[in-house]
């Protein structure tokens, strides 16, 4: 994760893609969290993870557009049985469905079986670029909590001039 923070922007662009595809990635979360700990630019950082997500996030929805069975189980590792459960969901629900691709394990074959079952593109895309984008508000929200709770620690643990000496 060193390199990625180094590479700063860029870096939190290429993490939060990779983490949002089926390669197995390190938490873009942490990257989030690291960046903001170090005082970057907080929209920047915001907007950055948002877009690198949701362009992994997209690649899933292309790959089940795709529909070759044997990229999205050799690939994927997502079976056959998986898209075949997804399938009333899809047809009841639609494309508000992929505002949940940004939750581990089922985000991913979420956004590819929207893809395969040639769901809406245009409101695919808007609903997962909304819930990736609350995701890291949220997440961003938490980092500071916790920023704040340890500042307090700290403030609270300090000797006062009166208890030095």
């Amino acid at each position: 994760m060193e390199s990625f923070v180094e590479w700063g922007y860029l870096g939190l662009l290429f993490a939060s893609f990779l983490a949002a595809t089926i390669i197995p990635f390190l938490s873009s979360e942490a990257l989030l969290s690291v960046m903001i700990v170090n005082q970057y630019n907080l929209g920047a950082v915001l907007l950055v993870a948002t877009i690198g997500n949701w362009l992994g996030g997209l690649s899933c929805y292309y790959i089940g557009w795709l529909g070759k069975w044997s990229l999205i189980e050799k690939h994927l590792k997502i079976k056959v049985s998986t898209l075949e459960r997804l399938k009333p969901k899809v047809d009841r629900w639609g494309a508000p469905l992929a505002f949940f691709c940004w939750i581990p394990v089922i985000g991913d074959p979420l956004a590819v079986g929207l893809g395969f079952f040639k769901t809406n593109p245009i409101s695919v895309a808007l609903w997962i670029l909304i819930g990736k984008g609350i995701r890291y508000l949220v997440w961003a929200y938490i980092t500071f909590s916790g920023m704040n709770f340890y500042n307090s620690c700290l403030l609270y643990t300090s000797p006062s001039p009166r208890d030095r000496g």
